[in-house]
């Protein structure tokens, strides 16, 4: 059904079917000459004309189907242009996102991989790997361990429903540990069919990091509230003991009790400064 939609098919098709009627024509053309000059019929004269007139078809056909083969070959030229063309910008598109981008056959093996997803996966050249393959030292957050990636990159493909915002660990041949994020879409062909399975991938390890220092921090921001209010508490204890009481010895056992809390309280703060500054370095050298 394809073929009866193309434009050059068709012309061919035509062009086919006249230089075929041409033939016949020319051919019962002869047949009826040479018929006439048997019988005698015709005068000679009239006969050369004859018999020259389905040359002079013939030639006229073979030079109309010459000039729509020059035809056909210039839209061809000009088809195979074009398409060069989007391949191009689309190998261009594909080179200059800083996402990974891998598109995988029906056949489930890798046709292509950008720049961007070798970077990531730390593999120099993944084309021809199947899934389970490249993503062997792959698991998903959270999951349960018995479904893969490479699972839910083959549901992607029979059940064409897109698998979006996998979040997965990812260890590389270089011993590097990321953070990844996956979608994975199939990509349908003119009649419906598979061509293969697009995969995005986006590296998400700087994000997660920072997403830890914030949670580290949030942590240590409570125990910090809780240990302030405790010495306070405590610093305000004994003020009021030390305001009500007259006994020097005792005022001075306090005062000592109040300074040491103090001394504590101040270790307590600067601890959480800290590490504070060192969180503070490993986003900054992180990013």
């Amino acid at each position: 059904m394809k073929l009866l939609t193309n434009p050059v098919f068709m012309k061919m098709v035509l062009l086919l079917f006249a230089s075929g009627f041409a033939v016949v024509m020319a051919w019962f053309m002869m047949r009826r000459v040479r018929k006439s000059l048997s019988d005698g019929d015709v005068e000679p004269s009239v006969a050369g004309n004859a018999s020259q007139l389905p040359l002079h078809t013939y030639h006229a056909v073979i030079q109309e189907l010459k000039q729509q083969k020059h035809e056909l070959s210039t839209m061809r030229d000009a088809e195979s242009r074009r398409a060069r063309s989007t391949e191009n910008i689309s190998a261009a598109v594909l080179s200059n996102l800083s996402s990974g981008v891998i598109f995988f056959g029906p056949n489930g093996l890798i046709r292509q991989a950008n720049q961007a997803a070798k970077n990531i996966l730390g593999i120099a050249s993944p084309t021809s790997m199947n899934a389970e393959e490249l993503f062997c030292h792959t698991t998903i957050v959270g999951g349960s361990g018995e479904t893969t990636l490479a699972d839910k990159i083959a549901f992607a493909m029979s059940e064409g429903r897109p698998v979006q915002d996998v979040e997965v660990e990812h260890h590389t041949p270089a011993g590097q540990h990321k953070i990844l994020e996956v979608t994975a879409s199939r990509v349908p062909a003119a009649d419906g069919s598979a061509l293969g399975v697009a995969l995005l991938i986006s590296d998400q390890t700087e994000i997660a990091t920072i997403r830890r220092q914030m949670q580290l921090r949030g942590e240590l921001s409570a125990e910090m509230a809780l240990a302030l209010r405790t010495s306070l508490i405590t610093i305000s204890g004994y003020a009021q003991h030390l305001a009500l009481n007259r006994d020097p010895g005792l005022a001075t056992q306090i005062a000592a009790d109040i300074a040491a809390e103090a001394k504590h309280l101040d270790h307590t703060i600067g601890g959480f400064l800290a590490e504070s500054t060192k969180a503070q370095a490993v986003s900054a050298a992180s990013s």
